[in-house]
């Protein structure tokens, strides 16, 4: 059984490919966004052991919790901290500063990090989520300020590093970004109706040096940047991944066929 690797933009139903997956193949081993990941890391926590203990420290009530989400890897600790409930919104705050990602490490710090983590990673039947591209680009174009070519040249140097005989990439192609980001901003809304998720992806893209950098405010900007990152990891797929990988219309395949591939 392969490993498979579902991407697309947000909104182009990623989540709804994964359970599809996962209905049809239940022996698959699956890592949504937030588990623990042989190869990604985003949404957890990546400390040292003396940085664990003070937040073990300082977060008494929650050690249970943090204990029971902590993976030890390499000398670190990764905390799995989105998992964790709490009404202590400072715990979340500190505990994503941890992160790789959204210029919180230097380039060839993530190079270090994420290349290391699939070179060892040599399993075969896992299920990932925004594992190979999202993450990483989102990081790159937004944080990074990277140009589309030096982005080509970094995924050209990070395919080496994968274990390719076992590699499928199954990507979820839009062809309305607009018409998905308003429906996934109807579907992500917190109990009073607020539409949270959108919200908090405009301050995310707007707080980004990127858009900083470009003058943009409007949600016609954000839909801007997703179509330019399809149209890059589009390209990324046809001139680096080629036949490892198949691109889905977003709303329409066959479950069945893709089982078939995996």
């Amino acid at each position: 059984m392969k490993n498979v690797f579902v991407e697309g933009i947000q909104g182009a139903g990623k989540s709804t490919l994964v359970n599809g997956i996962c209905e049809a193949v239940p022996e698959i081993k699956v890592c949504r966004e937030g588990d623990y990941s042989p190869v990604e890391l985003a949404w957890c926590a990546r400390m040292t052991e003396a940085e664990y203990e003070e937040v073990l420290r300082k977060y008494p009530a929650l050690r249970e919790d943090i204990i029971e989400h902590t993976v030890r890897e390499n000398g670190y600790c990764i905390v799995m901290y989105t998992q964790i409930r709490t009404e202590q919104r400072e715990f979340y705050e500190e505990l994503e500063t941890y992160e790789i990602y959204n210029g919180r490490k230097p380039l060839s710090k993530i190079k270090e990090i994420v290349f290391s983590r699939y070179e060892s990673f040599r399993e075969n039947g896992y299920l990932f989520e925004c594992a190979f591209f999202q993450n990483l680009v989102e990081d790159m174009i937004l944080f990074h300020l990277m140009s589309d070519e030096e982005i080509m040249d970094f995924y050209r140097e990070f395919y080496e590093k994968v274990d390719n005989e076992q590699f499928l990439l199954l990507y979820l192609y839009s062809e309305d970004i607009p018409k998905n980001i308003q429906i996934i901003r109807k579907e992500r809304c917190d109990e009073e109706g607020r539409e949270a998720w959108f919200r908090i992806m405009m301050e995310y893209f707007l707080n980004s040096p990127y858009a900083q950098k470009n003058g943009y405010s409007t949600e016609a900007d954000l839909i801007a940047h997703f179509k330019h990152r399809q149209q890059l990891e589009l390209t990324i797929i046809r001139d680096v991944l080629g036949e490892k990988s198949v691109v889905l219309p977003s709303k329409g395949y066959d479950i069945k066929e893709i089982v078939k591939l995996i």
